[in-house]
């Protein structure tokens, strides 16, 4: 039998000690829930990687569970992931839902069990959440008046009595409507005619289908006003398969607009600083544990930054 050294025998109490102490700490831990939206929109996929940077820079304080759906319209398996947030027994949930009023059912449930849980990117619907009895901040930036920007910038490029058609994202949800508005703002200001509203249900292909139905169906169609950046690709593509000098404007700034911008096939898009969207959601809930602040306290909305993105 191999003897322990008397110096060996009084680190190893000591060693226990600190191990308990750090495993205690990290239960300890708030851990808090990012359920967003479609992982293979490089919007999300900016936000996600700007939850991990800022989980990284707040070690120590709170651990991030990150999880997401594969599409747009996948509400079920949304409503899933936030079922298995509670029954994990997560300290707080940061949800962009895929719907505005599916989704506030499945969030109340949270709230019942103790969740914190706080919007963003897709607002909840006001009169649902009232219909529920229940407050959920919403953090996040003004689609409508991005949106409105957008617009503007593109109507200097129009006549009074131009026809422009929208191709705005899910329908059902409180920032395609509110994007779909500011559009329909801008429009109306520079006195543009809006012929047709249609849902590319904020993915490429279904937006590409819906602007080459459209180029078809108004042969003077001088411009199309794109919800996202994802939904501005299909419409920049039907445009180029048209052979049409059309106008195009998005939303979101992602990646790939860069060189559409670069080279005038997309006239502008709006910023709302995808990489930091998750992140104003988590310092929300971070302050409300630290200063335990019940969720029928906390702020019914905090606005952040959205900008014009042009050439």
């Amino acid at each position: 039998m191999t003897m322990m050294s008397p110096r060996r025998r009084l680190l190893a109490p000591l060693l226990y000690l600190i191990l308990s102490m750090l495993c205690v700490h990290a239960a300890e831990l708030p851990r808090v829930g990012l359920v967003m939206k479609s992982l293979a929109n490089p919007f999300f996929v900016a936000m996600a990687d700007g939850a991990k940077v800022h989980a990284k820079s707040h070690a120590g304080k709170y651990t991030l569970v990150l999880t997401g759906i594969e599409n747009e319209t996948d509400k079920a398996g949304q409503i899933r992931l936030v079922e298995k947030m509670i029954s994990d027994k997560v300290s707080a949930i940061v949800i962009a839902p895929a719907d505005s009023r599916d989704l506030v059912p499945v969030v109340r449930k949270a709230l019942a069990a103790g969740i914190l849980v706080v919007n963003i990117d897709n607002k909840f619907d006001d009169r649902v959440l009232a219909e529920q009895g229940i407050n959920i901040p919403f953090v996040g930036p003004s689609n409508r008046q991005g949106a409105r920007e957008v617009g503007a910038f593109l109507a200097r490029q129009l006549k009074p009595g131009d026809k422009v058609a929208i191709i705005e994202g899910i329908s059902s949800t409180t920032n395609a409507q509110a994007r779909t508005a500011g559009f329909r703002e801008a429009m109306a200001s520079a006195g543009a005619d809006v012929v047709a509203v249609r849902s590319g249900l904020w993915e490429t292909a279904p937006a590409q289908k819906q602007a080459a139905d459209l180029l078809k169906a108004h042969p003077d169609l001088k411009a199309l006003l794109c919800g996202n950046d994802s939904m501005a690709l299909g419409a920049v593509a039907a445009v180029r398969a048209s052979q049409r000098q059309v106008a195009v404007v998005g939303y979101d700034n992602i990646p790939a607009a860069a060189p559409l911008l670069a080279s005038g096939q997309l006239l502008a898009t709006a910023d709302q600083y995808a990489a930091q969207q998750a992140a104003f959601g988590i310092d929300l809930v971070l302050k409300a544990i630290q200063e335990k602040t019940e969720q029928a306290l906390l702020p019914a909305m905090v606005q952040t930054p959205v900008k014009l993105v042009v050439k």
